[in-house]
């Protein structure tokens, strides 16, 4: 079964890569350029150290920004689940939050922080907490009362229940969330770049544009999508390495 999985995410990319090249071979737009252009400007970015030097700003708002969504976030919707009148209190303002056109607020973060990396890292939180709270809290909220009782049965405290019973049991959607959460903060993190001040990957972008250089503007935006796949993908091995051995359908049950 690995191997098939490997297979079809390899027989996916070929697929994807080859309507690219056959796109920009057309070509669709004279700014969209074909696969092999754009992989050669990215090696070109690469061996000359701009994509490096680009990834060293791009990352701290977005590592900054990921690390207190995902603390902030699973821990409020932790709170959230376990509590009906923490749900009635803050679930709205989460809901509002993710329906809500947040790249509106860039101009407001800017007149309140400035231009500098708090800004930054407020676009990355607000792009990605709603989405875990929301995920954790329901996750939480949605465990079975069977093995809650279970647990009780067996003179677990309450600790022990929230430890050992609901939180490996609402981990599949917690992860989900935190994955979604994750290619959110990739977003904003492009997002504040692009809107605030073009700096790292965001300024390749945007000067890549100016110059009508659209094969670096390409591999620019392609290797935040690489990077975001990767993390992803490390995500999934660190749920797996945590949680070995655990029912993973209790949630959807």
């Amino acid at each position: 079964m690995p191997g098939r999985s490997l297979l079809l995410k390899l027989l996916s990319a070929v697929i994807v890569f080859g309507a690219w090249e056959i796109a920009g071979r057309i070509p669709v737009s004279y700014a969209f350029p074909t696969f092999l252009e754009s992989m050669w400007a990215l090696v070109k970015l690469t061996l000359d150290g701009t994509i490096f030097t680009a990834y060293a700003e791009t990352l701290k708002p977005l590592v900054v920004g990921i690390v207190i969504s995902a603390v902030l976030g699973i821990g409020l919707g932790l709170w959230i689940g376990l509590s009906s009148k923490f749900d009635w209190l803050f679930s709205p303002i989460f809901v509002v939050m993710q329906s809500a056109p947040l790249a509106a607020l860039i101009p407001l973060l800017v007149m309140a922080y400035g231009i500098g990396l708090t800004s930054k890292v407020f676009v990355v939180c607000i792009m990605a907490m709603p989405v875990i709270v929301l995920n954790t809290s329901g996750a939480v909220r949605n465990t079975p009362s069977t093995i809650k009782e279970m647990g009780r049965a067996f003179l677990g405290s309450e600790r022990d229940i929230i430890l050992k019973i609901i939180i490996p049991a609402a981990s599949p959607i917690i992860f989900a969330g935190l994955r979604l959460g994750i290619s959110a903060g990739f977003i904003g993190a492009i997002l504040a770049e692009l809107k605030i001040t073009p700096t790292g990957v965001g300024d390749i972008i945007t000067y890549s544009r100016s110059i009508a250089d659209y094969p670096s503007m390409y591999a620019a935006i392609f290797s935040i999508i690489l990077l975001a796949v990767l993390f992803l993908n490390l995500l999934e091995r660190v749920e797996l390495l945590l949680f070995k051995g655990h029912n993973r359908g209790y949630v959807s049950d």
